[in-house]
């Protein structure tokens, strides 16, 4: 896949690697049942704050019947997969194989949920001095107020939370036309659509997949999904998630990327990172 750089916006996708036509369904319903989105937005007056066993908190989705998090603790979850697993490995085999550290770096999340990735992520890469493009995936974005009662303020630079949760309403109504910085060097977008719908100029580094999880949602974990999302990665790009399921390792294989096991956050053995193919 050619890419070549897009100025501030990051980098300007040519040429797509992967040829599986993806399916047009909607990702959370059938295309029999795509009247029924509602059935599984957020409402405010189901959702539950729950705290979790590190002490942060997440919220239930009864009507999925997932957290948006892991019980066994939110903010230990998303530092090992997440930003551990997928930020850190990627910046560490950058600097490796280039012999200087990065200075920017452009993250794809599928499940932008609560923002509990992204701040931790902008957090880091605000502290190290590396510029972020992050574009979130997010098609029943939850509420300011959600958002506010996570507490995750208390987890990162005060000057980044508190301009995240200043911007989040105009961002989540911006989409994708712009990028909104954040804090100087540090942007983000949100895409409110529907997974298999998203679409965008720009290849990324690091692919969050961060979806409810295949027991709840096997819509989000199907090979026309995952082919569709994988065309945004660069070569080599990083592929992270908490997951780890044969039909996810056969399929990402079929893909042309490489697996990886490796150890899982609290409550998990082993997640699964795979590694784009050239």
């Amino acid at each position: 896949m050619a890419i070549r750089k897009n100025g501030a916006n990051g980098w300007k996708r040519e040429v797509k690697y992967f040829n599986l036509k993806a399916n047009r369904m909607s990702p959370s319903k059938t295309s029999e049942n795509n009247q029924d989105h509602d059935d599984i937005s957020p409402s405010e007056k189901k959702l539950e704050i729950v705290k979790t066993k590190d002490g942060s908190a997440t919220i239930y989705h009864p009507e999925i019947g997932e957290h948006y998090h892991s019980h066994h603790g939110a903010l230990q979850e998303s530092k090992h997969v997440f930003l551990g697993s997928g930020l850190k490995f990627f910046l560490d085999r950058y600097a490796q194989e280039n012999t200087i550290a990065a200075d920017k770096v452009s993250i794809l999340e599928l499940g932008f949920g609560t923002g509990l990735n992204y701040l931790l992520t902008a957090d880091y890469c605000y502290q190290n001095k590396i510029a972020l493009y992050y574009t979130g995936i997010e098609r029943f974005p939850l509420t300011e107020e959600w958002i506010n009662k996570t507490g995750y303020v208390d987890s990162v630079d005060k000057k980044l939370a508190d301009s995240f949760y200043a911007n989040y309403s105009a961002i989540l109504n911006q989409g994708t036309n712009f990028n909104t910085e954040i804090l100087n060097n540090s942007f983000l977008e949100i895409a409110t659509v529907d997974a298999i719908e998203f679409q965008s100029e720009k290849a990324f580094d690091v692919l969050y997949f961060d979806a409810f999880s295949a027991i709840h949602q096997p819509e989000m974990w199907t090979k026309e999904l995952l082919a569709h999302l994988c065309n945004f990665l660069k070569p080599r790009g990083v592929f992270i998630t908490y997951s780890i399921t044969g039909n996810l390792k056969r399929n990402l294989k079929s893909l042309g990327f490489q697996i990886e096991k490796v150890p899982g956050a609290p409550g998990k053995r082993e997640m699964l990172r795979a590694i784009a193919p050239l």
